[in-house]
């Protein structure tokens, strides 16, 4: 499932259409010239200089505008380049459908399948920043259809179970197979709660396994790769999330949807979905949670380099975990969430802030912890955790430490599918072939090729 990074909406919607840049440009230019405003020229680095940042003259954009079928009122209204995320129809339903219990059904329904190869964002932070408006006042679901087959509680009980299942199965075999299957789910959970009758408690907890088997596929399509379609499960799943009322469901997919955001470059982006989901945090339930947004803005602070912020949020994380009881009776979906996993994400935020030290202390800290990191729960995220460690060794001159590390990933990253686990193991050889005069790198990357 690996999937090719498009780095701007504007070279997507060029390439879905088949176009060349040329061909692209004797569109604009015939627009320009029939709005009368003269021809702009077709010289294909235009379209390159656009994609690198430079922002076409409005006039410009009205012409690229028709050529896509965009309404050129959204470009005055949302600028250069988000009204060009409208050009994408098929996200239509998802990011505009009105934040209702039907308009989460129709977010469901409109999610497609994994065809999906953009890899760019899909929505802008300024569009988060309306999302997270949305879902705070967003109603949660009080009128239960009465026609259909009736469903109860077991069959809450039934999805819990199954999503439990494939959690678990995405820890050991990644993302291509787990993907598929929670897909599958959240297709008969939507038509369960579209075809059946059920009290209105039973259709919030129906809900809230849509919006789990949502971000549950959200996670999946990032790890493979494909961020537009994760975006676009996480916006469905905080949809579902809003309709269930369950805000401790809506502050995990803030979460993972974090994650993404600053992975991709958008630090700012995840800070305001953290920040967010925390408005609420009297309202979530578990404390692991709660720990685990901290910890997830401590990441996005070290990725805005704000080194202040990020181990303040590092000590937030720690502290609300002391009171998480045991995950059984705390939140089991979040099993995950030890006090070494906390370590882990200090460890890398360190090493993000070129601090390699103070990320060895904390990966060490995540094993000998008596909560630790358990790497055989989690073979994807043991990898990419050591391979950080590895660098963190590497950045201290210890060569051998590091191959140490280095020759574990390769033993953990056997038999997972994951994009992400991959690209780490790519940047580590790459740190490494700095080093090819040392003949044991020189067999590491001989073996790893």
């Amino acid at each position: 499932m690996n999937a090719p990074v498009e780095p701007h909406p504007l070279t997507a919607l060029i390439a879905r259409r088949h176009w060349t840049a040329s061909m692209f440009l004797a569109r604009v230019d015939a627009r320009h010239r029939a709005l009368g405003h003269g021809g702009i020229g077709t010289r294909k680095e235009k379209v390159c200089r656009w994609a690198a940042g430079t922002t076409p003259y409005i006039t410009v954009q009205l012409a690229m505008a028709e050529v896509f079928g965009v309404d050129r009122r959204e470009v005055h209204h949302r600028g250069w380049p988000d009204w060009l995320l409208l050009a994408f129809h098929d996200d239509h339903a998802v990011v505009e459908s009105a934040w209702t219990p039907a308009g989460t059904v129709k977010a469901l329904e409109n999610l497609g399948g994994p065809v999906d190869r953009r890899g760019f964002l899909v929505t802008s932070t300024g569009t988060l920043a309306t999302i997270i408006a949305q879902w705070a006042t967003a109603p949660s679901s009080t009128s239960a259809p009465t026609t259909g087959r009736r469903v109860g509680h077991q069959v809450v009980k039934l999805f819990d179970a199954r999503l439990d299942a494939l959690r678990h199965l995405d820890d050991q075999v990644g993302s291509g197979q787990a993907y598929d299957a929670a897909t599958a789910e959240l297709r008969l959970i939507t038509r369960i709660l579209t075809e059946s009758a059920y009290t209105d408690d039973i259709g919030r907890g129906l809900y809230a396994a849509a919006a789990e088997a949502s971000r549950l596929a959200g996670w999946c399509a990032y790890d493979a790769g494909h961020t537009a379609a994760a975006e676009r499960h996480f916006v469905a799943a905080l949809r579902a999330a809003a309709s269930a009322g369950d805000d401790t469901m809506a502050a995990i997919v803030l979460a993972f949807w974090a994650n993404l955001r600053y992975a991709r470059g958008d630090a700012r982006g995840a800070l305001g979905l953290l920040d967010g989901a925390l408005s609420a945090q009297q309202k979530i339930t578990s404390p692991r949670v709660v720990a685990m947004l901290h910890a997830r803005r401590a990441r996005a602070h070290s990725k805005a380099a704000e080194p202040v912020a990020a181990f303040k949020a590092v000590d937030a994380a720690l502290a609300a975990y002391d009171h998480a009881g045991p995950a059984a009776e705390d939140l089991p979906g979040m099993y995950w969430v030890t006090a070494g996993e906390l370590h882990q994400v200090a460890a890398s935020s360190a090493l993000t802030l070129k601090d390699p030290r103070r990320a060895l202390t904390h990966f060490d800290a995540a094993v000998r912890h008596h909560d630790p990191y358990d790497p055989d729960k989690e073979a994807r995220g043991a990898a990419i955790y050591l391979a950080r460690k590895s660098a963190a060794h590497l950045a201290l001159g210890d060569v051998d430490a590091a191959l140490e590390s280095a020759h574990e990933v390769v033993g953990r990253m056997g038999g997972v599918d994951s994009a992400r686990g991959s690209s780490t193991l790519d940047e580590l050889r790459a740190e490494l072939g700095k080093h090819q005069q040392v003949r044991a790198v020189q067999e590491f990357l001989g073996l790893t090729a």
